[in-house]
């Protein structure tokens, strides 16, 4: 009965979010928007630099992307207080979930519309 308890209560608390860090401000929808499409940009960029067939077949990317890159991190650690190596860390783990879960073709429509609106 107990061990039934036990695997029950692990259980709930494996569903349950974790607290935020304290230290770590919360990202807004714009901010973490700006982070997809800056890592986005710079799959790529350096896809279409190295020759990648798949990155050629969207339009070229530099020097507007890369520009949105810079803007957009310089943004977010403005508007949060962030250090930039937090930022790049935000940054690098989105390219990584983008090409782990191969959302990059999903998501480039979508930055590239937000590219455009961004005036870069």
């Amino acid at each position: 009965m107990i061990k039934l308890i036990t695997a029950a209560a692990l259980m709930a608390a494996s569903f349950q979010t974790p607290p935020a860090k304290r230290d770590e401000p919360q990202l807004s929808q714009e901010h973490t928007a700006m982070l997809r499409c800056s890592a986005a940009f710079a799959l790529v960029s350096y896809g279409q630099a190295n020759g990648d067939e798949a990155a050629k077949a969207w339009p070229t990317i530099d020097p507007r992307g890369r520009e949105f890159f810079v803007r957009s991190l310089a943004k977010i650690i403005d508007d949060t207080g962030m250090t930039r190596d937090q930022v790049s860390q935000l940054a690098e783990a989105q390219a990584k979930r983008l090409l782990d879960a191969d959302l990059l073709d999903s998501v480039m429509p979508g930055c590239l519309l937000m590219l455009d609106a961004s005036g870069v």
